[in-house]
């Protein structure tokens, strides 16, 4: 299962840095939070499956389970969030201003 995770993760990065390469602002957005989630699934792969109880110490368990992968991955969750929102209404207040969200029109090249 976990060689299945790894290769979707490829996929996504795959996929995101394809986006990245456009010239569409919003394309970029995406590939940005296609990214994050890339990132996202390799911090869960990378802490693996772990058996055992939860990490409160107590007389009749042996193997304790790792919280710090979820943790990481959580947070992660919730700044890749943040970012999103704020690329998000930054492209928008450019495509309010300019009426065009194209990164060559932004940058005033007409021809490549």
């Amino acid at each position: 299962m976990e060689t299945v995770m790894i290769i979707l993760a490829g996929i996504l990065v795959m996929v995101a840095t394809y986006l990245f390469l456009s010239k569409n602002m919003i394309r970029i957005i995406i590939g940005s939070a296609i990214s994050s989630h890339a990132v996202h699934i390799l911090i869960m792969v990378m802490g693996g499956l772990k058996q055992g109880t939860v990490p409160i110490i107590s007389e009749d368990a042996n193997v304790y389970t790792d919280a710090l992968p979820q943790a990481l991955i959580l947070t992660a969750i919730v700044i890749s969030f943040a970012v999103t929102a704020f690329f998000l209404v930054l492209a928008y207040r450019i495509y309010q201003e300019t009426g065009t969200d194209n990164l060559a029109a932004l940058r005033g090249i007409d021809d490549e």
